[in-house]
């Protein structure tokens, strides 16, 4: 899978093949349900079929729109988009990191998402990457990122060279069980909906699932399954905060396929219930 990543940057790199679409998600507003949300750049292409999106641009328009093979997402920091899975589709996300670059191979059947690969490259040496990112960021809050725009074509064709340069590059680096890790958490920090368990992140990995533990305990000084449940909860506390579903919706929506289990450890972890936690937020918000 990692051979099929390579060839098809190099054909979209090398003009073999030509991006059809560039769209833009920018916007900070509070996501709907199920979105997608990162703390870094993105970039959604897809490979083989069509994809239904949802993302918000920089006026606050909800669009809507029937990404084909060779359309590409970019979206911005903090910005969210949400992929409707109707029909079979294969995508590639690209995730800019401040430490390195995680890039995912996933493809829907039809009934579930599966992950086919996954690849993290450290963002080392020249930082020719962050500075086309910035000049991206300045075009799209100049509402000048329009699929029209030539400068904004050639940002994102150079992004995308840059990051077939990373993963042709042999980077050498003393830590890389730091980066492994670190690779790992990217994963799981945008995966987490998914049902992830120690044996698939092994396996995603190429590690056995008993390096894996050693490696949270070592490098996070954390249980891989405590890493993992603290990220859904605090997805939880924000569906909380801004929605209005039943616990068990909202536990399903974080990852959490026992309701049950969701309240004990979130009542564990915040000494509160989930409905309570709720009451006391709104509350708050009533006083001020």
């Amino acid at each position: 899978m990692t051979k099929i990543i390579n060839e098809k940057l190099a054909k979209l790199v090398n003009n073999q093949e030509s991006i059809n679409h560039i769209y833009f998600a920018n916007s900070n507003a509070c996501p709907p349900l199920l979105a997608c949300q990162a703390n870094f750049p993105r970039i959604e292409i897809i490979l083989e079929g069509k994809q239904q999106m949802l993302w918000e641009d920089s006026n606050g328009k909800v669009i809507e729109k029937i990404l084909s093979t060779n359309d590409l997402l970019y979206i911005s920091a903090q910005s969210w988009n949400k992929p409707i899975w109707t029909s079979p589709v294969t995508l590639l996300n690209i995730l800019f990191d401040q430490q390195q670059i995680g890039i995912s191979l996933l493809h829907w059947d039809g009934t579930q998402l599966i992950p086919l690969e996954q690849i993290n490259t450290p963002r080392r040496g020249p930082r020719v990457g962050t500075f086309i990112i910035q000049a991206l960021t300045e075009l799209i809050w100049q509402n000048q990122s329009d699929k029209q725009n030539q400068t904004a074509y050639y940002l994102i064709h150079s992004l995308l060279s840059n990051t077939l340069d990373l993963l042709n590059t042999n980077v050498k680096t003393s830590a890389k069980t730091t980066c492994l890790y670190e690779a790992i958490c990217q994963y799981i920090d945008t995966h987490f909906r998914e049902d992830i368990t120690r044996d698939f992140l092994a396996n995603m990995f190429y590690i056995s699932p008993n390096y894996l533990s050693h490696l949270f305990q070592s490098e996070g000084k954390i249980g891989l399954n405590e890493y993992l449940n603290h990220i859904r909860l605090e997805y939880a506390k924000s569906l909380l905060k801004d929605y209005d579903l039943n616990i068990k919706e909202i536990a399903l929506a974080s990852g959490f396929k026992d309701s049950n289990y969701f309240c004990r450890i979130f009542k564990k972890k915040t000494e509160r219930t989930p409905t309570l936690y709720r009451r006391q937020y709104h509350s708050k918000l009533m006083r001020k």
